[in-house]
């Protein structure tokens, strides 16, 4: 059995590999570096990028752990930073060309696109096309920066998350337009590198996807650290210069600076797929129409990750392939949504899953009516105090069977800690079931074990 994939993101690469281990032959078709968006311009650059501040904060405040760095003598080599940047990627896509040849799947560098559902066309850089017949097509060719006309879009200074990654030195100024993951991400990464920098988010409020008490720790985090913030206002001109850009707010609110950055989404990239060629239906927004099995209306294509409608997340699209994989191979294999965690790497950090507190509200429920809340702040754990993480709570959220429903993080180690709570929504698991788990001492965790007797009333450390 033969599977082609056009794209080597995660979910291209990762399915992939999982398809080959399952014994199918397989050939994995890139037009650009293996890793995908992620790998080259998202997920681990940005990683790296906070990894940096996250040594300049531990710099900062040595002090008060008893180190005393000499005043003056902490200084950033953003061109270290971005060397570094650049090692830890091309370590990792070297990483995967390893794995790809000793598991055996056909490596092609080329634009792919459908011919018909059964042979995929990849154009090569030199000009040479190349076709492959095959049983089975999977679609996983990620997503781009939405850059509407309005920002006009330049490169230089108007530019997208993917250019932002290779400045060669921090701008003296940014507007950044968009206050989500990425906007709050890179905006606070740069300020720390010495930005001025200015966060503009047409919502109400920063990380407006996460619960309201989740939104205004990262915003007491940003006037902690001079980061400006204006929510409730869009763009309403953005105007580039020579050595500056010129933006107005919808509220007529004029602001400058030397560079805008814009951070308001990602769209689905299917341009060039040829889809027409086999029939294959589409949903809203360009995406992708799928069922739960991961597959098309055509019966042999499937289609995963940012191209269908789902959470545009790289762990969500790499489960989505080991779902299309398993359908292929002929199991019934049906992809679940109710426990996807979304992680913020900003510090403190933010992690969330399952259903939250403001999906309920807009649904009209009424706390300790229809659901229970459990809650613990991380300043009461002996850990917290002992290494100086004490920002932060743990949110634990069940149905009033005592199921855990959702959940959400704020603090130190947000993202390594949600998969207690993901692996609980996922599984259906009680609170009552989960809070008799014994949780090692004394680690930040122990605030998931607080939390959950919080819907009990039997948080111990809780006043």
């Amino acid at each position: 059995m033969k599977i082609t994939i056009i794209g080597a993101g995660p979910g291209g690469y990762e399915t992939a590999l999982y398809a080959a281990k399952r014994g199918a032959e397989v050939v994995l078709i890139e037009k650009d570096t293996l890793g995908g968006t992620c790998l080259n311009r998202g997920c681990i650059p940005t990683k790296a990028f906070l990894a940096s501040y996250d040594s300049l904060k531990a710099c900062e405040e040595a002090s008060d752990f008893g180190i005393n760095i000499p005043e003056g003598d902490i200084a950033v080599d953003y061109a270290t930073v971005l060397e570094r940047k650049n090692k830890v990627m091309t370590s990792l896509v070297k990483g995967i060309a390893f794995l790809m040849d000793k598991a055996g799947v056909t490596v092609i560098k080329g634009a792919g696109s459908l011919k018909d559902n059964h042979t995929v066309l990849v154009e090569k850089a030199d000009g040479e096309t190349e076709e492959i017949q095959t049983d089975y097509i999977i679609l996983a060719t990620g997503s781009v920066p939405v850059a509407p006309p309005i920002f006009k879009v330049n490169g230089k200074n108007v530019i997208t998350s993917d250019e932002v990654l290779d400045l060669e030195k921090p701008p003296k100024s940014m507007i950044l337009v968009g206050g989500g993951v990425i906007g709050c991400e890179i905006g606070q990464f740069l300020h720390a590198m010495g930005t001025e920098m200015t966060i503009v988010e047409a919502l109400p409020r920063l990380m407006a996807t996460m619960d309201e008490d989740v939104s205004k720790q990262i915003t007491r985090q940003f006037k902690k650290e001079k980061i400006k913030s204006i929510c409730g206002d869009g763009i309403k001109e953005v105007n580039p210069g020579d050595d500056s850009v010129q933006v107005t707010l919808e509220s007529g609110k004029e602001l400058e600076a030397e560079v805008v950055l814009v951070a308001v989404g990602r769209a689905p990239y299917t341009a060039g797929l040829n889809l027409e060629a086999t029939g294959v239906a589409m949903a809203e927004r360009g995406r992708v129409a799928v069922d739960s099995h991961m597959r098309t209306n055509v019966e042999n294509i499937f289609a995963i990750g940012d191209i269908v409608p789902s959470a545009q997340l790289a762990h969500v699209a790499s489960k989505e392939g080991v779902v299309a994989v398993n359908n292929i191979l002929g199991e019934d294999d049906e992809m679940s949504y109710k426990a996807v965690p979304g992680c913020v790497f900003t510090n403190p950090e933010l992690a969330s899953c399952g259903t939250l507190e403001k999906d309920l509200i807009a649904a009209g429920k009424e706390v300790d009516v229809d659901y229970k809340i459990g809650t613990f702040d991380f300043k009461g754990l002996g850990k917290a105090q002992a290494s100086g993480h004490t920002t932060g709570f743990v949110k634990i959220i069940t149905d009033m069977n005592d199921v855990i429903i959702g959940g959400e993080i704020v603090g130190a180690r947000a993202s390594d800690m949600l998969q207690v709570i993901t692996t609980a929504v996922e599984c259906g698991l009680t609170a009552t079931a989960v809070g008799k788990s014994i949780f090692p001492h004394p680690t930040m965790s122990e605030a998931i074990m607080e939390a959950i007797h919080d819907i009990h009333g039997l948080a111990t450390n809780k006043i």
